[in-house]
Parts: structure tokens; sequence; C-alpha cells
């Protein structure tokens, strides 16, 4: 998966080095990108896991998707914020005298 789609995985993995020293300010761009990612990912994991169950491991696919999706938080950590809608607040409180 990573050697077929290196272009794109070394792409994100740059982007995803940015997003974890400031997240306001590349989260649409980390939500962009990661769609990709995770269609990519997406892909790849249901490959994985049909073989498994067409070679009549249905019980274990589970875990293999499980331990598939370990694996990716490894390498990115912050693949879950992916889709995260940032929202802006101006709310501020006024300070009493």
């Amino acid at each position: 998966m990573l050697e077929e789609n290196k272009k794109a995985f070394d792409e994100f993995r740059l982007l995803h080095a940015n997003y974890g020293m400031d997240e306001e300010k590349f989260q649409d761009e980390f939500n962009k990108e990661g769609e990709k990612i995770l269609k990519i990912v997406n892909e790849w994991e249901n490959k994985l896991c049909s073989q498994s169950e067409k070679a009549g491991y249905a019980n274990y696919t589970g875990n293999l998707a499980e331990k598939f999706q370990t694996e990716l938080r490894i390498i990115f950590p912050l693949i879950d914020h992916v889709g995260i809608v940032s929202t802006k607040s101006t709310f501020k409180l006024k300070k009493l005298l």
C-alpha cells in the first residue's frame, strides 16, 4: 500500500507533521488530503479482509482489520483527526471590575 502510493503518503506525512504543530492552521488541508489517504487505506483494508473471508477465515477478519488500523495509527497517530470540522469561536468573556 505504502509503496504503490508512495507520493501520496509522502506528501501526507509532511502535512501530518505540520498538522501536529498547528492543528488550526492546517485542519482544512489535512481533511482534504486525509480523505484521499483514507480512501486508499479503506481500499487496501477491503482487499485484505475480503481475501481472508474468501479463504475461510471470516471469524478473524475483524481482528485483522483492527490490526491493520493499529499499524496505520503507528505511522500516522493523528489520522483519526481527519474530518474534524474546525470552527473559530468569537466568544469572549467580559472581565468584571
